[in-house]
């Protein structure tokens, strides 16, 4: 007997060691995507507005291609300083300033109006909105040394390069996807090319679906603020109290609303309880399982099946079949 007890004892400890460690693995760092967060098809493709984009007003050239200053993940929830020079087309406006590849626009000044620099929508619009022939002061960084220098706008022949849209998805406090507005959606809107915000997905209990914001609606000011990249609108999101609200203007088939959108937070819920040896239950994302007195009783559940276990050896299970239920006449 004490042979057993002294072999049964180190099984026992091990047992208890396994259980406690079970409850020892590493928290999530992120919430899981949204289950009910839609996006509808057809508002999943490129707009096909190229015909109406061909039509517009070509504006000026400056020879200057820009993009996102930010370099690192760390600093991609954070408003850039700049926009960074990413090309310059050969005896351009630009090349003929001087302007290099690299170079960071911090600002540019027009007649006197300072224009602060972030996203490269707001180096589009500045083309957009000054005629050829103007001359545009800018001030930027190039390794660390401020530089001024200044450029005469051109006319531009052709059409600048269509630029695809991009997508962005917030999951924390709305649920919500929007993508960048297409150029003739953008100056519409009186943005640059690029800015803007247009809704392609909601999840199903989104509070802004409740404030009557609807697909398609192009977010172009957020608290009184220009939304020049969806980044202006999440960063708003992300800093609204729970209690308040984020007034935003909205243009809707050409038509310019006000909106007070309302954030929300995540739900909580239980994942994970156990009392070493006892009891254990867990809960993960529909998939739960119990197990009370070293497994005497087991019980596990899906949407679809479920499977009961007694004595360790007589099972039940069960769950949906390959058929509907015949309506009763």
């Amino acid at each position: 007997m004490r042979r057993v007890f002294r072999q049964l004892v180190p099984a026992v400890l091990a047992l208890m060691c396994s259980a406690c460690s079970f409850g020892s693995q590493s928290l999530a760092k992120d919430s899981p995507p949204l289950f009910d967060l839609e996006e509808p098809l057809d508002l999943r493709e490129e707009p096909k507005d190229e015909p109406q984009r061909a039509a517009l007003d070509p504006a000026s050239f400056t020879g200057v291609t820009t993009s996102d200053a930010r370099q690192s993940l760390d600093a991609l929830e954070a408003e850039p300083e700049g926009v960074l020079v990413a090309r310059i087309v050969e005896n351009s406006p630009a090349d003929a300033a001087g302007l290099e590849v690299g170079d960071l626009l911090l600002e540019a000044n027009v007649d006197g109006r300072i224009i602060a620099l972030h996203w490269p929508s707001e180096w589009r619009k500045l083309e957009v909105d000054t005629a050829p022939g103007r001359t545009i002061d800018v001030l930027l960084d190039r390794a660390g040394v401020d530089v001024k220098a200044s450029l005469v706008t051109a006319l531009r022949v052709h059409s600048a390069e269509r630029e695809a849209t991009e997508r962005f998805r917030e999951d924390d406090r709305v649920g919500v996807v929007v993508r960048t507005a297409t150029e003739v959606e953008a100056r519409a809107a009186n943005l640059g090319p690029g800015g803007g915000a247009v809704i392609v997905g909601l999840a199903r209990g989104s509070p802004w679906r409740k404030d009557g914001l609807v697909y398609g609606d192009l977010v172009t000011v957020v608290r009184g603020e220009s939304c020049a990249h969806p980044e202006v609108l999440f960063e708003a999101i992300r800093t609204t109290d729970e209690d308040a609200t984020l007034a935003l203007d909205v243009l809707r088939a050409g038509e310019r609303l006000r909106f007070e959108a309302h954030v929300s937070r995540r739900e909580s819920e239980l994942h994970e309880f156990s009392i070493p040896l006892l009891y254990s239950y867990s809960n993960d994302r529909g998939h739960r399982e119990t197990s009370v007195l070293f497994g005497l009783y087991q019980h596990e559940s899906t949407k679809a099946a479920w499977k009961t276990r007694v004595l360790w050896f007589i099972t039940f299970s069960g769950g949906d079949s390959d058929r509907l239920e015949e309506e009763q006449s």
